[in-house]
């Protein structure tokens, strides 16, 4: 075994394994690193290193040499081809759009001329690879708010025309080669529609009906994409998004990141002049790489808002990456203190919590971990010690569950003051721990997933999160399935054309106060095919009921599923209003937030959107709301005293009377869904209500109430834990340009 030492770099003569144990123990243990965030920043640096082999899905430029060294040394034949195929693929992956094709194109031509027929693979390879052509022609050079926009229409459009013309005519092909071929049929109708040629230019057999129309009589106003012209411009591939205030004016900020070792997290910060300033380098944020997902808090209750980083997910054995606790310096800055903390570990994750698990007045943090056959990783429960470290103490709470956790949410679901957990994932199983108490100070979690009438259909479940849908002050459950029989866009067909499909739905279930649950996916209008990633909630509306809008897709070029937003009608169930909103957005959907960023009473929509392929980036989405209706709202902030500074699972119940009738609305402090974490702050409409009667607060520490009378609308307040009267927080209503332009947007 051997070690090289340079200046910048531990260069690896020695096993992977070996490797991955020696760099470890050299960042924990050694304090040769003048600025604590060069251990972490080496960490990951090194992680990029070992993993750019070809044997990991994502490491494109590791494959495209692995293909290229088979092909130089082959012969003309069958293998040969195969492998140029295979490289066409890589080149895709990686971004080489015209290459691909070119590379495809000749071996198909080459291998047709010796077995005298088509491959429907490698021509199904080809025609999304012309897709793609399109799309990076079209939509990401040359980027405005109505790129990849379903339907597409009006600047969406491509103007250069080839790679879509090219694609439709392939998939005409397919189709006449097997007429049952629903992810060439869904695609066909895209290209279609990307030239202005839905419905209308569709042969009448191939076409898809009604993809321009809402699925619900219920429209709503569109939004517009704004992010490039308020200074989001940066494209990433699929990572993870918070919205809230880093720098205690008041004003929301947005910090993003890229799940990729590549990939560097961006910090913008709320210019208060209608843009954001790109603050990542002066920070010290935009020096960190790598998240799928990140989630807020002030762990150590100082009043600044910290960031964990979860890392490692989807990639298996290659997600053996560290999470990072970036601590906010108060100053502009950050700092990892994840190795000083106590929270180092490297099992590959998205899934985690903030929470007050053990009623102490700081907040904990759950991590669920994704176990598979490359490896078993327990999930992770670490109490917080109350001095800015925290201890694992998930194998005594019970709750070091090992399984494939893609989404863990937290709430006192049974309102016992106790708060409890609900993971899903992709093992097929949901599981939700009811937290029955302390045990030496330790909470004690058990598995109730049965007894609570959850366990029910067993498959596939990503996004999650408990909500109050029907303000009836219990916590009822969200999550989507992300299990396909077939391919995600063949399944989006059949979903369109009223075809059966064994795909997976979209589940609710009800809190029947009893401890159970019970499944009202069908009468809610919910059992619907949604293929959802980040997904979040939010009342975007004002009128008390929760929305919320999903991302949608797979790393898979072929997955173009629309992002859908369903508008929760206030009478039980839900409609699909994403054609109307101007919101469907067809690229790879990930974390979302739902808050009011230009501060005019209704919440705006930011959405991560890329892929998991460097190939695969694309600009990510503020979807401006242009206001629904006149519809009242009171903005809360709460700091809490003896609970958790941030107040994460307070309850707030907001009573009123709307033409003259009494209503509540319920709400439990959080960041919203497990992918994508809004504001830490209430946004809660109350409809056309003049007043509010009365808003109480209990909080989570000791579930102490506080009850303010007589509140006026239209106003942002501050709720401090004990003090008897609130304060207000008077924020200038911004200005976000809305002018869209035509022009390049670079990397």
């Amino acid at each position: 075994m051997e070690l090289i030492f340079s200046e910048n770099v531990l260069i690896m003569k020695i096993k992977p394994v070996v490797f991955l144990l020696i760099v470890s123990v050299l960042a924990v243990s050694c304090d040769y690193f003048s600025n604590p965030n060069d251990k972490m920043i080496k960490i990951l640096d090194a992680r990029k290193m070992m993993y750019n082999v070809k044997s990991n899905p994502f490491a494109a430029k590791a494959e495209v040499a692995y293909y290229d060294s088979i092909i130089n040394s082959s012969d003309e034949g069958f293998f040969k081809l195969f492998n140029e195929l295979n490289k066409g693929n890589a080149l895709l992956k990686f971004g080489k759009e015209a290459e691909s094709v070119s590379i495809m194109e000749n071996a198909i031509k080459r291998k047709k001329a010796i077995d005298g027929k088509d491959d429907p693979q490698a021509l199904k390879c080809l025609a999304i690879a012309y897709m793609r052509l399109g799309e990076k022609q079209n939509c990401v050079n040359y980027h405005n708010p109505e790129s990849c926009i379903m339907p597409i229409q009006k600047n969406g459009i491509h103007t250069i025309r080839q790679g879509s013309q090219n694609a439709i005519e392939i998939y005409k092909k397919l189709l006449d080669l097997d007429s049952n071929d629903y992810e060439s049929r869904w695609l066909l109708n895209i290209a279609y529609m990307t030239l202005g040629g839905y419905p209308s230019n569709v042969p009448q057999k191939w076409l898809i009906p009604n993809l321009n129309k809402d699925d619900s009589d219920y429209h709503v106003k569109p939004f517009l994409d704004v992010a490039p012209n308020v200074g989001i411009k940066s494209r990433n591939m699929s990572g993870g998004v918070i919205v809230d205030d880093f720098n205690n004016d008041d004003y929301l900020d947005i910090v993003t990141s890229d799940w990729s070792l590549d990939g560097v997290m961006h910090y913008y910060q709320n210019d208060l002049k209608g843009k954001f300033s790109d603050v990542s380098k002066i920070s010290e944020i935009g020096r960190f790489k790598g998240g799928l997902n990140m989630i807020q808090a002030d762990y150590d209750n100082d009043g600044d808002v910290d960031i964990f980083v979860l890392r490692g997910a989807w990639m298996h054995k290659f997600g053996r990456q560290p999470n990072s606790l970036l601590r906010n310096n108060g100053d502009g800055t950050f700092t990892d203190v994840t190795i000083k903390s106590g929270l180092y570990s490297e099992f590959p994750t998205q899934a985690g919590n903030w929470n007050d698990f053990n009623n102490d007045g700081y907040l904990d943090l759950f991590i669920g971990n994704e176990s598979s056959d490359d490896g078993s990783y327990p999930s992770e429960l670490y109490i917080n010690n109350q001095d800015g470290t925290f201890t694992n103490v998930a194998k005594e709470a019970k709750c070091d569950i090992v399984s494939f956790i893609k989404g863990a949410t937290s709430a006192d679901y049974d309102n016992d003051g106790d708060i409890d957990l609900f993971l899903s994932g992709m093992n097929k199983k949901k599981i939700l721990l009811k937290n029955t108490g302390l045990k030496n100070g330790i909470p004690q979690f058990k598995d109730v997933t049965d007894e609570a009438g959850l366990a029910g259909i067993n498959v596939m479940t990503f996004p999650t999160w408990f909500w109050d849908y029907d303000n009836d002050g219990w916590q009822d459950i969200f999550v989507c399935g992300y299990q396909f029989n077939g391919s995600i866009a063949g399944e989006t067909a059949m979903e369109a054309l009223n075809i059966p499909n064994g795909s997976s739905k979209m589940y609710l279930y009800h809190n029947n106060h009893d401890g159970t649950f019970s499944d009202v996916s069908v009468v809610s209008g919910l059992s619907k095919t949604v293929f959802a990633m980040g997904s979040n909630f939010g009342d975007f509306d004002n009128d008390g009921f929760l929305d919320m809008y999903l991302g949608t897709g797979n790393p898979d070029y072929k997955s173009l599923s629309p992002n859908k937003l369903f508008r929760n009608m206030g009478n039980g169930k839900f409609a699909d209003v994403t054609v109307s909103s101007r919101m469907g957005n067809l690229q790879k959907g990930h974390a979302v937030a739902f808050n009011d960023l230009d501060n005019d009473g209704d919440s705006d929509i930011f959405i991560e959107v890329g892929g998991a392929y460097f190939g695969d980036a694309f600009n990510n989405s503020l979807y401006l709301n242009p206001g629904q209706n006149n519809n009242r709202w009171i903005k809360i902030k709460l700091e809490g005293t003896e609970s958790n500074r941030s107040a994460i699972g307070a309850k707030v119940k907001v009573s009123f009377k709307e033409n003259g009738i009494s209503r509540s609305v319920c709400r439990i402090l959080n960041s919203g869904g497990s992918f994508g974490a809004s504001a830490l702050r209430m946004e809660i409409g109350i409809g056309q209500a003049s007043i509010i009667d009365q808003i109480e607060i209990m909080w989570p520490k000791n579930q102490r109430k506080q009850v303010f009378k007589n509140v006026k609308p239209n106003q942002f307040i501050k709720i401090i834990e004990g003090e008897k009267e609130f304060s207000n927080i008077n924020l200038k209503k911004l200005s976000f340009p809305t002018a869209g332009a035509r022009s390049p947007i670079c990397m």
